[in-house]
């Protein structure tokens, strides 16, 4: 028989085909046959401990771990026989010896898998008359809370924490009946606090210190969305009672990150309920921010961006956007700039050289190293978990990009994929990596270059030399490649990688390209044209042919000449030839060093929309408050080009979405003879827009709506398909921790709270 032939087996009197090494656990749950199991868990090893998923086989002598038994051919399965109904029976009165029997206050109430099975297959009295064991609960972290006595030691949480994570924070302690889960930190956790061992336990063992005696799962709401933080876009399933978010975590498995969320993911959601939230528009009177009603603040805006439009012309106005607002407010951003005040001075915090890559791309594509399709070049979130060797460039995946870092391990775990790192530093994966290459900080892009260059044949080179060819030689080996890469790799850098990538596709082998960013829509930031140089969908403002289909399309003549990108913009202000700047979403004022001691330089007008009052806010003359983005609607795109729907999870009143305020913004502008008003009324009604105007975003509605993550295809204009270079500074990482975020973490106080922030803040 072929060695990769299909198998074929009964199962409850099914008649089954399945492929080679398939658990009989899995093809029941394929064919919706329920077969219980505590200790059982994909993607982890098997364990064999709750004896729960006891199945019949044929000839077999004894009854079977379903968990652990594979299918062969020829074999007899049966589920629900009354022998295999009286062994779940008795492993449930087993459970239940010491188990504590508080479902009225156990937080798992209601979605805990023993109560599940309890009353499926649970007796209604037990032949154990001895009295209960019990231990105190224990407060592992601020987060994370341990009851002994509800354990049923499944060790989900150790392997998970060991094979997923690569932390090793849980144990098992002592021995038989007195088993317990024991910390690495003495009585404390000492670990990336990710919340997982919380929400693999089948039981109220672990429980989370942000949601415990809050409310029960029936009084909630669930709403699924996009996590708010990082680049990687993990879904997440926000739990909302009364308009506000009491717990996020992922146990729908929805989304290309399946379970897994890090510490900002599952905890981090408490920043929408910070006593500092703004709650009304703020107006500069007599030198001092004071509350104002959305009319006055509105219509002062405008009648002052107007003043300054019709004195100074519109290259003295620029638009500062956000790498957190969804897709569809910066697409009306961008509008407002280009087409009702008529000025490309458009940028955001960069993070990443999207643009770059994006050039990369069409230039692999005409060389025909992208086999005709730029989709090819671009890796998915997906594509991680599989992928056969992963070359991960000047990017702490860990602590900057979790859920990459995850994929990475997952692949390493189940598909022996090779990881390959360059850094200026070690890092935790190093100990994953096939190869780790170290180089001197500020040299990876050298290196680059190096490794791109044909190896030298040199009896004297240095050993340094000779570690470089011998990563490079072992990166040629590989005949699928995935190249990670994070701010440091950009312009000249980038144009290199794409000359290894033309040079392996001659050689038949593939190489794939993700660039890593920072926050949740920095990839859509600059898909919409957030930049001083690009329309949307990287269209070059001084493309005659673009210019006339969105100038038509928004009802103006775009303006042809670049912008001034943010570096510039600040420049500019502070000698005083920018007047105004509009800031969405962001806080320019705590990274730069070019901000003055007052003002933004010599500005006149200084609008922020925000949550908080922020540094930059508080030197502003205007200040808007607006929702989170747990608290609308729209699309993100993440750092892999990936599309998926935001769903409003919470409200806040007081606030207005950044989609609401530009589209009155435009009204009001309008009035004041600045451009068209824009009629877009919905986020879903601007995505319809986009998906149809913006180059790689006709994306397919359905698989939104229920819940997928559609990847991208940019189509830029191919101009010589090098990537440009921007200025120093434009583009750079904030360098995040799994503990910090940006201008969120001081608001998110649950995992500041943590003593692992501290050490990391």
């Amino acid at each position: 028989m072929a060695e990769n032939a299909e198998i074929q087996f009964k199962l409850d009197d099914r008649e089954l085909t399945v492929a080679p090494g398939t658990l009989v656990i899995e093809a029941a749950r394929r064919e919706g046959i329920e077969v219980p199991s505590f200790c059982y868990y994909q993607g982890l090893t098997l364990q064999a401990a709750c004896r729960m998923c006891l199945v019949e086989v044929e000839k077999a002598p004894k009854l079977q771990t379903a968990c652990t038994l594979v299918a062969v051919n020829g074999m007899v399965v049966r589920t629900n026989t009354p022998q295999v109904h009286e062994a779940r029976k008795s492993m449930l009165e087993f459970l239940l010896t010491n188990h504590p029997l508080d479902c009225p206050v156990c937080d798992k109430g209601g979605e805990c898998e023993l109560q599940d099975m309890v009353f499926r297959y649970g007796a209604d009295r037990s032949r154990f008359v001895e009295e209960k064991l019990h231990v105190p609960e224990v407060k592992w972290s601020n987060l994370v809370y341990y009851d002994a006595p509800r354990c049923i030691l499944c060790f989900r949480c150790v392997r998970v924490c060991d094979e997923g994570m690569d932390v090793k924070a849980l144990g098992v302690g002592q021995r038989g009946a007195n088993s317990v889960i024991i910390p690495n930190g003495n009585d404390q956790l000492d670990c990336v606090e990710c919340g997982m061992c919380i929400d693999i336990c089948p039981v109220g063992a672990l429980t989370s210190g942000t949601y415990r005696y809050q409310t029960r799962p029936w009084e909630m709401q669930y709403v699924s969305t996009v996590c708010a933080h990082c680049s990687n876009g993990c879904k997440t399933t926000l739990s909302v009672r009364n308009h506000e978010i009491l717990r996020a975590n992922n146990r729908d498995l929805s989304g290309f990150n399946g379970d897994f969320l890090c510490a900002k993911g599952r905890f981090a959601f408490d920043f929408t309920r910070h006593p500092d939230r703004l709650k009304q528009p703020l107006i500069r009177r007599n030198n001092k921010l004071e509350p104002a009603s959305w009319e006055e603040a509105l219509d002062e805006a405008t009648s002052r961006l107007a003043a300054i439009h019709k004195q100074h012309g519109p290259d003295a106005i620029g638009f500062y956007g956000s790498n957190r607002t969804t897709n569809e407010e910066n697409y009306l951003l961008g509008r407002i700039a280009r087409a009702s005040v008529g000025t490309n001075n458009v940028d955001h915090h960069r993070t990443a050289d999207y643009t770059g890559l994006v050039a990369l791309a069409a230039g692999l594509v005409n060389a025909g190293s992208g086999n005709g399709a730029s989709a090819g070049i671009f890796a998915t979130m997906g594509d991680l978990s599989s992928a056969p060797a992963t070359l991960l460039i000047a990017n702490d995946a860990n602590e900057q990009n979790p859920l990459v870092a995850w994929q990475i391990r997952a692949a390493i775990r189940h598909h022996r994929s090779r990881l390959y790192i360059l850094d200026s530093q070690e890092q935790k994966l190093h100990r994953k990596a096939q190869d780790f290459l170290l180089v001197s900080a500020g040299q990876e892009s050298a290196a680059i270059a190096r490794l791109c260059a044909s190896a030298p044949e040199n009896s004297s080179e240095s050993d340094a030399d000779r570690r470089l060819h011998a990563f490079r030689d072992a990166l040629a080996q590989e005949s699928d490649l995935i190249v990670l890469f994070g701010s440091i790799i950009q312009g000249a850098a980038l144009h290199r990688l794409g000359e290894l990538a033309t040079e392996r596709a001659a050689q038949g082998k593939r190489t794939r390209f993700m660039a890593l960013g920072d926050y949740a829509n920095s990839r859509g930031a600059a898909d919409m044209g957030l930049l001083p140089d690009f329309l949307p969908g990287y269209l070059p403002v001084a493309d005659a042919a673009a210019r006339e289909t969105f100038g038509r399309l928004w009802g103006a003549a775009l303006p042809e000449r670049k912008g001034l990108d943010s570096r510039g913009m600040f420049d500019a202000a502070i000698a005083g030839k920018l007047k105004a700047l509009y800031v969405v979403g962001a806080n320019p004022a705590k990274k730069t060093n070019l901000v003055g001691s007052e003002r933004f330089g010599k500005l006149d007008l200084l609008i922020v929309q925000d949550l908080y009052l922020s540094q930059t806010a508080r030197l502003a003359d205007i200040v808007l408050p607006v929702l989170s983005g747990f608290e609308k609607d729209g699309t993100m795109t993440n750092t892999a080009g990936e599309v998926q729907l935001m769903h409003k999870g919470g409200d806040f009143m007081g606030a207005r979405s950044d989609f609401d305020v530009l589209r009155i913004l435009s009204y009001q502008l309008a009035q004041k003879g600045l451009g068209q008003p824009i009629p877009l009324r919905t986020p879903d009604v601007a995505f319809d827009e986009i998906s149809r105007q913006v180059p790689g975003y006709a994306v397919s509605w359905a698989s939104l709506l229920t819940g997928g993550a559609e990847p991208t295809q940019p189509k830029p204009a191919a101009n010589g398909n090098r990537p440009p270079e921007a200025a120093a500074g434009v583009i750079s990482s904030n360098h995040d921790s799994l503990f910090t975020s940006g201008s969120l973490t001081p608001y998110c106080r649950m995992i500041r709270s943590l003593r692992e922030a501290g050490a990391t803040s």
